[in-house]
Order: structure tokens, then C-alpha cells, then sequence
């Protein structure tokens, strides 16, 4: 039986991947004391290179695949839009899988991305909570990268990869205290599903800037929904009816942690009678191009969406370092229309 790089590995007392980098001439480095263990186990076994595996890893495509769950959602395709205008002005091509946040479907589009040879991947949707999931795609991630594929995180999604760092957590707190600062101190709250980590991350903020001011929310002001206009809509419906059936007064402020999910709140609210922002003041979160056009006005976290497709571009096709590259994208709290001070009971 011919003998496999898989025997060659094992002989070495060595990785897959660390003898993958050190026979198929991967661009990222492999000690010259490892590569010449692994050159000597070669040798011994008769182990005959894979000449396909070595011009995989030493040449590099023209596409940059840019994962994320929907491109239909405008946060997403701002970033997308960013990744394409940047990716454009280098002569490539930038090609946009939508995985509905299925960790499936995001595995599938990293392995066919690598089997087609693109040069870099940007994960532009959320990493997800679930362990199990987050290590098959790491896997991935890593067969990819050891045969000189690049890989860039829009947020968090681990030190292994080049990042465009994401203050989610800091801007959702800032925005809590700045509708804090208006005067309100009943809260709800409208968040993103559990096994996202920017839900997670945005959450997490909120929380925290309640908790600086002794403040909690009441039992039934958090819901949880799917990042869509019909979600928000549906955990704004749950948050009112908790409200009437308890017989507790109503918030006098709504923080949704998307803009899409603050509009279904909008919808809602406008649905049932309740004047915004004169009854419930209601926020979101990334300021996407429809913000400004809904009625009233969205107060938001503005993200600077196109500039964060862009940067990852940057990062991914610099020469990799020894150390990850981080780069920021900031968070500002923008104040609009429907927003104000709650009234006085």
C-alpha cells in the first residue's frame, strides 16, 4: 500500500498539518529542525509528495469568499460591500455565501472555498456558542490555512485569526447609558438568539450598563428573537402582553441589539397605538442605511459596516505575521427621533 502523509506524520512524531506545511511548501513557516524530521520520516517511509497538495499550497486563487448569515440583512451587506469594493480595486473577486447561521452550511462553504482555492475567507457572520460546532470549523479553518489560505474574523472569533475587532459589548453599553442619562429607568430588552456570540457580546453590555446604576430588568423585559424584523416584532408583542398581564408598568425604553429587530419593535408598537418615542423610546443596534428612513428616526450604535468589509480585505492580504493582526472598529452612539426623555408619571 503507498504510503500516506498521514504514516509520514506519525513516524515523525508530528501533526497532519505541521507535516502537510513542511513537504508541500506551505507559506506558513515550520521550524527547519521540524521540517527536517519530517523530510528524514519521508525519506525513510518512501513517501511520495502529492504534487496537486504542493501546488495548492504554494500558489493562491483570485477569489476572497466572504461568509455570513444573510445577505438580505443590511448589516451584512454593508460589510459585503465593503469586502467587494476593496477586494475589486486588488483585481479580485469577492464571492458572498449566505449561511443562515447554520454552523452546517458554514463548514460546507469552508471546505469548497479551499477545494477551489480562494485566497483568503472573511467570517463576517457571528461565531457561534456552541462548542462542538466553533471546533469542526476550526478544523476546517486550519487544513485551509496550513496549505497558505488566509482567514480574517469580522468580531471575535478567536486568536487564531487576523480580527476587525467589534466593541459590541462597549457600544451596548454606552447606549444604555445614554438613554440612562435621557432619564429612563424601566428597561427591555430585545436580543439576539443564544447560540450567536455577537448576542452574547451585545447582551452582555447592556447588562453591564444597567448594573453600574443598580438597575435590572424586570421579569419578562428580556425576549430573545432571530436577528429579523419579524423577530423583533413578535419579542416586542411578548414584552407588551408580560406587561398587561403582570399588571407592571410599561418600559419607557426598548433596546433592540439589531436595527432590523428594532424596526419590527417600530412596527409593533405603531400596530398597538403606543406612541414612539412619547409612550416607549426604542434603540437598535449598527446603524444600517434604513435607520434614518424609519419612522421615527432610529437612535442606534453606529458601526462602520463598509469600513469593516474593507479592513478585513487589508488584514487578509498582508504578509502573515507571528502575531495575529488586530484591527478596530469603533462604536458610536448616535441619538435620533425615537429617543426621548420618558414622561413623568
Amino acid at each position: 500500500m503507498a504510503v500516506t502523509l498521514g504514516d509520514v506524520a506519525r513516524h515523525a512524531g508530528v501533526s497532519l498539518a505541521t507535516a502537510s506545511r513542511a513537504l508541500n511548501g506551505s507559506a506558513r513557516s515550520v521550524t527547519e529542525g521540524l521540517s527536517a524530521k519530517v523530510r528524514a520520516s519521508a525519506e525513510a517511509l518512501g513517501y511520495l509528495p502529492n504534487a496537486p497538495a504542493q501546488a495548492l499550497a504554494r500558489s493562491s486563487g483570485s477569489t476572497i469568499g466572504v461568509l455570513l448569515h444573510d445577505v438580505a440583512d443590511p448589516y451584512f451587506g454593508g460589510i459585503a460591500r465593503g469586502v467587494g469594493d476593496a477586494a475589486a480595486r486588488e483585481g479580485l473577486l469577492s464571492l458572498v455565501v449566505s449561511t443562515d447561521g447554520d454552523p452546517r452550511r458554514e463548514l460546507e462553504a469552508i471546505r469548497t472555498l479551499h477545494a477551489h482555492r480562494a485566497r483568503a475567507i472573511v467570517l463576517a457572520g457571528s461565531a457561534y456558542t456552541d462548542f462542538a460546532a466553533r471546533r469542526q470549523l476550526d478544523e476546517a479553518l486550519a487544513a485551509y490555512q496550513d496549505q497558505g489560505g488566509r482567514v480574517v474574523a469580522i468580531t471575535e472569533h478567536g486568536v487564531q485569526y487576523d480580527t476587525v475587532d467589534v466593541r459590541n459589548e462597549g457600544g451596548a453599553t454606552s447606549l444604555t447609558y445614554a438613554l440612562q442619562q435621557l432619564g429612563h429607568r424601566r428597561f427591555a430588552v430585545i436580543t439576539g438568539p443564544e447560540r450567536m456570540q455577537v448576542a452574547v457580546d451585545r447582551l452582555d453590555g447592556v447588562l453591564a450598563g444597567l448594573r453600574e446604576t443598580g438597575l435590572e430588568l424586570a421579569e419578562g423585559m428580556l425576549q430573545r428573537s432571530e436577528f429579523t424584523r419579524e423577530g423583533g416584532q413578535a419579542a416586542m408583542a411578548r414584552i407588551l402582553d408580560v406587561a398587561r398581564e403582570s399588571g407592571t408598568p410599561l418600559p419607557t425604553a426598548v433596546i433592540a441589539l439589531s436595527d432590523i429587530c428594532a424596526a419590527g419593535a417600530l412596527a409593533e408598537l405603531r400596530a398597538r397605538g403606543i406612541a414612539v418615542p412619547g409612550d416607549i423610546s426604542v434603540a437598535g443596534f449598527d446603524d444600517i442605511p434604513l435607520a434614518t428612513d424609519l419612522a421615527p428616526a432610529l437612535s442606534t450604535v453606529r458601526l462602520p459596516l463598509i469600513a469593516m468589509g474593507e479592513s478585513a480585505v487589508r488584514l487578509a492580504l498582508r504578509e502573515p505575521g507571528a502575531q495575529r493582526d488586530v484591527n478596530h472598529a469603533f462604536a458610536e452612539v448616535v441619538l435620533r427621533d425615537s429617543t426621548a426623555a420618558p414622561r413623568t408619571d
